[in-house]
Formats: C-alpha cells, structure tokens, sequence
C-alpha cells in the first residue's frame, strides 16, 4: 500500500504549478492525467531529495521523463 507523502503547503503549490506548466508545454500530445500521474511518480522517485530543492528537482525530473514519451 502506498505510503502518504508529508509535503509543506509551499511544495504543494510548487508542485501544483510545476503540473500547470508541463501541461501547458505537453498538452498537445499528452493529457492531463498523464503529466499528473509523472509528476507524482518523481515526486515519490525524489522524495529523500532536500525539501528545499525538491519543487525544481521534480519538474526537471517529470520534463525530462516527458520528453521520452
């Protein structure tokens, strides 16, 4: 069973506008779900990452997988 992962406001909202952007740059060939669901799984894959770093570790992580669609 998954484990829940403790994230401050302030990585919620970063990660939120990470999802926004990649959509915006991946929507015309990817949909929403998709993006979201890639976001979550760096999210999980870099969750021993400094809390800090984590928002831009996540969206460069999710871009890059993205792109090797």
């Amino acid at each position: 069973m998954p484990t829940a992962l403790a994230r401050s406001p302030h990585q919620d909202a970063s990660i939120d506008l990470a999802v926004s952007r990649l959509v915006a740059e991946f929507g015309h060939r990817l949909d929403q779900q998709t993006v979201v669901g890639v976001v979550r799984s760096c999210r999980q894959d870099l969750s021993g990452s400094p809390a800090d770093a984590l928002p831009e570790l996540v969206e460069r992580l999710a871009r890059y997988r993205l792109t090797q669609d």
